[in-house]
């Protein structure tokens, strides 16, 4: 095991250890939720040991509160594999009111109904994801989110090259994969795909789901990334281009699977003021967790990359989508995404705690800037900017390698210079 590389969650937690009676770190398998946890617990117990099974077994339906005898902070990982721990942990902190006492991880959320308590104002929780670009040193982080929402004059240059950033997207930001050399670094993301359709799916509540189906089901969600594709399209998408007749229902349940499993994410529609009476799309923007599993998904190697630069600009936006959802969080922002009827989009919308915004178009090339910098202004043009506010910034997150302000004050960005 590799030394720690600290996480942008790091702060986060050791922040709501200060004031909350437990914590719960929730993310897909292999993201280091594990590894970030220790580094703040005083004991442990590991649910997932096979050794201890039946010793667990007996404690929960007899003596739950067992679970909790232990040095605090106390980690209980992957939690949902014992419920009835989460409602101990409740009890125990609602009767001590004690701060920072428990840290709990997982990576799938638990049967409907096996907690009888939220945990609201108890436990409180923090979403994980494979590592941003920042956190893996692939970005030297010259430019942060803060300092573009502050309106900062920014200048500088990334190292990362159009080659480089095909390779990230391939080994994704597994913490794993950055303690393998050479060309196995990218088989990581190949096994997460394996065990996810192989044996993750069942982990959510125990149903058997069919591997086939669920393997074209990824490979649909892959082909569509980025875009705000409805499931009869994704349905249609299976049965004509995989081979397997998937009824809607089915394709439901398995896209709910992979939501549980903190793998699929929806980027909602924004609800920004307009001028006119165009009407805005609402069905969400898909993206997976993390670039690495759409590619490992469809089996594409470096030169189906670089020969499809038009697709695989969709997949940097899903590496796009991945490091700002880190970056906005950690600073309370969220992210959204624009479209209306005429089928005008802007990629992102920014939109802090306090009600600042700004807009963002992701262009792979260096090529794109120009056009993506016109719709970002035609855009501004559309929102009733008496109602919503002026926007704090308008950006283009870009693979080419410089970082600057243009003459019409919208900032070009490199994703090899981000940080939060």
């Amino acid at each position: 095991m590799g030394e720690y590389l600290p996480r942008i969650v790091d702060a986060e937690l050791k922040n709501k250890l200060e004031y909350m009676g437990a914590v719960v770190i929730e993310g897909p398998k292999w993201c280091g939720k594990s590894t970030t946890a220790r580094q703040y617990c005083n004991s442990l117990v590991e649910f997932q040991d096979p050794d201890k099974k039946i010793q667990y077994d007996n404690i929960s339906t007899t003596k739950p509160s067992l679970f909790l005898e232990g040095a605090k902070p106390r980690l209980f990982d992957e939690w949902q594999m014992y419920p009835v721990v989460w409602d101990s942990i409740r009890m125990d902190v609602d009767h001590t009111g004690l701060k920072g006492q428990y840290i709990l991880t997982g990576s799938a959320k638990p049967k409907e109904g096996q907690t009888m308590h939220t945990g609201t104002g108890r436990i409180s929780r923090i979403i994980m994801r494979p590592m941003s670009l920042f956190e893996s040193k692939d970005s030297d982080g010259q430019v942060s989110l803060k300092d573009i929402i502050a309106n900062k004059e920014i200048s500088c240059v990334s190292t990362l090259e159009l080659e480089d950033i095909i390779d990230v997207m391939i080994r994704g930001g597994w913490p794993e994969s950055l303690n393998i050399d050479g060309n196995n670094k990218y088989e990581v993301a190949k096994e997460y795909v394996e065990s996810l359709v192989n044996e993750d799916v069942k982990i959510v509540d125990g149903i058997e789901r069919d591997r086939l189906k669920m393997s074209a089901l990824l490979k649909s969600i892959s082909r569509n990334l980025s875009t705000s594709t409805n499931k009869s399209t994704i349905v249609d998408d299976i049965s004509n281009l995989f081979f397997q007749d998937i009824s809607r229902p089915t394709a439901i349940d398995y896209l709910n699977t992979l939501e549980k499993l903190f793998v699929l994410e929806y980027v909602p529609a924004t609800n920004l003021n307009l001028r006119s009476s165009i009407q805005l799309r609402k069905s969400p923007k898909i993206e997976l967790v993390d670039p690495s599993i759409a590619i490992a998904s469809l089996g594409l190697k470096k030169e189906n990359l670089i020969n499809d630069l038009n697709f695989t600009g969709f997949i940097f936006e899903n590496l796009c989508y991945r490091d700002l959802k880190i970056y906005a969080e950690s600073i309370n922002a969220d992210l959204f995404y624009y479209r209306d009827n005429k089928d005008f989009e802007v990629d992102f919308i920014l939109r802090t705690e306090d009600d600042k915004w700004g807009a963002i178009e992701v262009k792979l090339g260096a090529g794109q800037i120009e056009q993506a910098a016109k719709d970002l202004k035609a855009f501004k043009e559309k929102i009733d900017l008496e109602k919503c506010g002026e926007p704090k910034f308008l950006m283009v997150l870009t693979g080419s390698t410089l970082s600057y302000v243009r003459d019409d004050g919208i900032y070009v960005v490199s994703i090899g210079n981000l940080k939060n």
